[in-house]
Order: structure tokens, then C-alpha cells, then sequence
């Protein structure tokens, strides 16, 4: 099968590293890191193992297998690769033999399918033959089925005919995520104004981080198309009936005994309610909702972290133009202009070392890695 070039989804890749001049753990752990930054999150590393030139006469591999995630069509991530190759130093012959080189990165499998091109082929076509490729393999992936040979990375493994004698290392490159410190946030809250990123953000962190993700459960509440037709009527149910889901969720997913067991992170604080509230309600409405609110909120957590995310209103309106719900479309600059700086009242409560405001405006930390990156080093910095 092969896959349109036109279409971008998030899928899962693996990855052969090898390297046989110079420092060659310092290679792999720079290749890493590269593809990291320019690829997507490095979901498992395989052992590195050493084992002889294959195919011409040259020093020792170290060979390590990866997987990784990544929002990139397989020809970009070849492109990509190509390049990471080049930055590192990788000379390829001019007679197309194999030479010695710091960086040789191979594109194993893009999740379970097949891809015939020109200048691309997976999997690789040889894979079944090489023994250093296998036995890391075997770490990260024993049951995953060979498209093309119907036969699992194990049964591969046992019916090699290549006999190398491979040797296991006792190091191994870092994953990059490991080297940002996350302990510190056990609870992180990604907030921010409509159509500022705040879940999106969410996901591409609990992902990197392995971490539980708490998602507002907006769409299940009836009362929003109503309340942007008729905000008078409808200010009321609406608030209370995002309150009551809001604290349901939180109770049940923030107070386990596990919360900080794993991190977790939510694309919302249950202060939103009261934020929202003050704009939406009137007088006497909003004293009844703040009681009942503040007697709720006395049972939930505080965050470890709460993040703001700032996008000038324009950009705002641009964002949900461009997600295209419908009962959105009505919302005004005035109406984001009022939550932004009601949400700036509600920061300023807080303890200075447990906020973070982030101008995210010109960024777009969803489809271009590098913004992302940014983002991710203003929060853990």
C-alpha cells in the first residue's frame, strides 16, 4: 500500500542506527537527539551492540534500534534523515559501495505498511538478513508482525542466516525527553483563551511524557450551541453544568492514589469555571454559582504548574475559524478580550513560581517541531 503525499497523520516509525568511526556512542547519542528535534518523540531504545563491518572491510558497528513518533509523510522523514546524515559527517561513496562512516540511519518500518518507491522502500528490504538489526529489534519489538514476510520480528530473528557474533554494550543513548526534568511538575495545567492550543499542547506533552491527560469534556455539554445562540438564557445552566462535570472528572481522576504515581496533565484548572462565570452571568446568578464553586473547589489539588498560553485576539479568532466548530464561529474579539484579561485578574492571585505566561502567537507548536521544542524548554526552564 502506499500512502498518499498528501496526507499528514501522527504514526509510529522504527529506526536502525549504526556507527563505526569516531565516537561512535557519541554519534548515536547525537542522532538521537537530532531526531528528536527534528522528527518527533523517541518512544524506546534498544541496547546498542557491536558487531563487524557487513559488506566491505572496516571497523566495528555499534548498531541501536528506536522507535519514535512522528507527524511527518515517510519521504520527509527520509529527507530528513538524509540530512541529519550530512550534519553529522556521513560521506556516501561515489561507486555506491559500503565505507566507514560516523552516522548510517535506516528506516525499518512505518508502522504495518508497505511503501514501493523510487527512493524509498519499506521495510527495508534487508532487514531480515541483518543480525545487528534483528537482535535490537528483538528488545523493542519481538511480536511485531513483517508486513510483507507474515513472520514476527522473533521468528525473523531464529531463521537468520546471518551468524554474527554480536556484542551487547553496557551503555546506550539517552532518550532526550529524560533530560528534562518533569518530577518537579507532577500536576501540570495547560490553560489559556478559546482557540489557544491549550489541548493540542496537552496531548504532544502527555505523549513526549508518558503521562496521564485530563481533556475538558466540552462537546458532551448540550447547553453550548444554546448558549452562544441565546448567552442570556442559557449563561446559567451552562456554567453550572460545566462545573458539575469539571469537578466530577477532577474528583475522580486527581484524588486517586496513584496521581502522583504517574504525572498528569490537564488542558484545564477548575478556576476556569469561575472565570468563565464572572463574564457570562449576571450579579445574582454569580454569587450563588461562587458559592457553591468555593465549596467545591476546596476538595481538588493545586497545580504544580499552571501555564498560560497568550495568542493576541486576531490569532485567537484565526484559530477557530480554522477547527471550523460551528457554534464557535459567533464569538467575538470583545468576548476573547474579556476572558484573556479575566484569566490575568485570576493569575495574579496566584504564587508567582507556580505560573508560567507564554506569548505563544507567533508560534506554531502543533506542525512545526521547532516551536514546539521552544515551548517545551520555556515551560521546563
Amino acid at each position: 500500500m502506499l500512502i498518499s503525499k498528501k496526507k499528514k497523520r501522527s504514526c509510529r516509525i522504527i529506526l536502525s542506527l549504526g556507527s563505526n568511526m569516531g565516537e561512535r556512542m557519541s554519534n548515536l547519542q547525537k542522532a538521537v537527539d537530532l531526531i528528536f528535534e527534528r522528527m518527533g518523540s523517541i518512544k524506546t531504545i534498544s541496547s546498542v551492540y557491536e558487531s563487524p563491518a557487513m559488506g566491505f572491510s572496516g571497523d566495528a558497528f555499534f548498531n541501536v534500534v528506536l522507535e519514535a513518533e512522528t507527524g511527518l509523510l515517510p519521504e520527509v522523514v527520509l529527507e530528513e534523515i538524509l540530512e541529519i546524515e550530512r550534519k553529522m559527517g556521513r560521506i556516501r561513496s561515489s561507486t555506491g559501495g559500503y565505507i566507514s562512516r560516523p552516522i548510517d540511519i535506516d528506516i525499518l518500518f512505518v508502522e504495518d505498511l508497505v511503501i514501493q518507491e523510487e527512493n524509498l522502500i519499506v521495510p527495508h528490504p534487508r532487514l531480515q538478513d541483518r543480525k545487528f538489526v534483528l537482535e535490537p529489534l528483538m528488545e523493542i519489538a519481538p511480536d511485531f508482525r513483517h508486513p510483507l514476510l507474515e513472520k514476527t520480528i522473533k521468528e525473523l530473528f531464529l531463521i537468520t542466516k546471518d551468524d554474527s557474533l554480536l556484542i551487547k554494550q553496557k551503555e546506550k543513548p539517552e532518550n532526550p525527553v529524560d533530560k528534562i526534568d518533569f518530577k518537579k511538575f507532577d500536576y501540570l495545567v495547560i490553560e489559556g483563551n478559546i482557540g489557544a492550543g491549550k489541548s493540542s499542547l496537552s496531548r504532544m506533552l502527555a505523549e513526549d511524557f508518558n503521562a496521564k491527560l485530563l481533556l475538558e469534556r466540552f462537546e458532551d455539554n448540550s447547553f453550548l450551541p444554546k448558549f452562544y445562540e441565546d448567552p442570556q438564557r442559557y449563561a446559567f445552566p451552562l456554567e453550572m453544568s460545566f462545573l458539575a462535570d469539571r469537578y466530577q472528572q477532577m474528583l475522580e481522576d486527581l484524588t486517586q492514589l496513584d496521581l502522583f504515581e504517574r504525572r498528569t496533565i490537564s488542558d484545564y484548572d477548575i478556576s476556569k469555571s469561575l472565570i468563565f462565570a464572572g463574564i457570562t452571568l449576571q450579579e445574582e446568578e454569580f454569587f450563588v454559582y461562587r458559592t457553591i464553586f468555593n465549596l467545591m473547589r476546596r476538595n481538588l489539588p493545586n497545580p504544580d504548574l499552571y501555564v498560560y498560553l497568550f495568542q493576541h485576539t486576531d490569532r485567537l479568532l484565526e484559530n477557530i475559524k480554522k477547527r471550523g466548530r460551528g457554534y464557535e464561529q459567533s464569538i467575538s474579539a470583545d468576548y476573547l478580550e474579556k476572558l484573556n484579561k479575566a484569566y490575568r485578574n485570576y493569575i495574579h492571585t496566584l504564587p508567582p513560581e507556580k505560573v508560567k505566561i507564554l506569548d505563544v502567537s507567533d508560534l506554531d507548536f502543533v506542525d512545526k517541531r521547532e516551536d514546539y521544542l521552544k515551548v517545551l524548554s520555556w515551560i521546563y526552564s
